[in-house]
């Protein structure tokens, strides 16, 4: 009985041995196994989009240079004109009729200069033979001059005439696409009249205007050194429409405000587009994708990041531990990318999966 009692103490004790030593032996801290990357350089080429407006190389304002009522209208809306073509008549015979005076004023003026020239050159020989006086002889010479100065003011206002007359023809001032009429035959207009009566747009060659902020010209600065050369290195740009399709002709920057704007912190810049297609018009809108091509940068995968306080971070591999640290990135990415610009080198290695899950000081063993 003693010894069937000790046996069972025996076992007791070896179990309680046992399962202390089991304890013992079981790890603090499991270590987590997540896929890991070395960082190092690349190139990609990302697009930036920029909502953008469409403007015709010269929109001119058509304003009528004379009063008068509006007899014709020689082009419809949408119409293409050359230069020098006929687009409306204004009301000629009030004009005509002003010419018409104009000349019957010089020709009176030239016929009162005719009879104060011989008027002075008989005077001349009178005064040569003492029958006048001087007095006599110089106010002949004066209404002489007078004659002379009242046909130039005549000559004057017959050009002025003839101009007149010829403005009631309002011709185009360039190739283009005629705008909208508002205003209609009949209709009284004169120069002060509050819309033109029309815009002649140059769509040949096209402006797009977008802007971009103050983060983005500073991308764009440092990565071409200049504003000049951001213009005569940067690549072609596309023109993507309100439709989505994109136009087939690439076109070009050609200017960048070089002042900021205090209300929206944005810079002007125009493009210039060829509008062989003719699938683009004035005040149309659309979207400018420029190519940024990043070359010899860190790139990892946004899966390697995450987000906290506005602040973008990445785990660093040290030691074996999950280390953060803050990063800067360009302004753009490709959705699936980031473009590092701080906080990253060469030879680093980050967790490049699942960063969101991991935590400060996590052991991490690469897969």
């Amino acid at each position: 009985m003693n010894r069937g009692i000790k046996t069972v103490a025996t076992s007791v004790l070896c179990c309680i041995i046992a399962l202390c030593g089991c304890k013992n032996e079981q790890p603090q801290t499991d270590m987590g196994s997540y896929k890991t990357m070395s960082v190092k350089t690349d190139s990609r080429v990302l697009p930036m989009r920029y909502s953008a407006t469409i403007r015709g190389c010269q929109d001119i304002e058509i304003y009528p240079q004379v009063s008068g009522t509006l007899q014709r209208l020689c082009v419809t809306e949408g119409e293409r004109v050359k230069k020098g073509q006929l687009l409306f008549v204004i009301d000629q015979v009030p004009y005509k009729a002003a010419l018409n005076t104009a000349k019957a004023n010089l020709e009176a003026a030239k016929a009162a200069l005719a009879t104060a020239e011989l008027t002075y050159q008989s005077t001349q020989r009178l005064f040569e033979e003492k029958v006048v006086s001087e007095f006599d002889l110089q106010k002949s010479e004066n209404s002489m001059l007078s004659a002379k100065a009242t046909v130039a003011q005549m000559e004057a206002q017959l050009v002025n005439a003839q101009n007149n007359l010829s403005y009631t023809e309002v011709k185009s001032p360039a190739d283009g696409v005629v705008g909208e009429l508002p205003y209609r035959q009949g209709a009284l207009v004169s120069s002060n009249i509050p819309r033109p009566l029309t815009t002649v747009s140059d769509n040949n060659q096209m402006y797009v205007y977008f802007s971009m902020n103050e983060t983005q010209l500073l991308s764009m600065i440092r990565q071409y050194g200049s504003i000049e050369n951001s213009i005569e290195q940067m690549p072609d740009l596309k023109l993507i429409l309100s439709d989505g399709s994109v136009l087939p002709d690439s076109g070009r920057i050609e200017s960048i405000s070089g002042v900021i704007d205090r209300s929206t912190g944005s810079v002007s810049v125009r493009a210039a587009f060829p509008n062989k297609s003719h699938l683009l018009h004035s005040g149309a809108n659309g979207n400018v994708e420029i190519p940024m091509i990043y070359s010899n940068v860190i790139v990892i995968p946004q899966a390697a990041t995450f987000e906290l306080q506005d602040k973008i971070l990445a785990y660093k591999v040290i030691d074996g531990k999950a280390i953060s640290a803050n990063i800067e990135v360009a302004p753009n990415d490709n959705g699936k990318e980031y473009i590092v610009t701080g906080g990253l080198n060469v030879g680093d290695v980050i967790i490049a999966d699942g960063a969101g899950l991991v935590r400060e000081g996590t052991p991490v063993s690469s897969k």
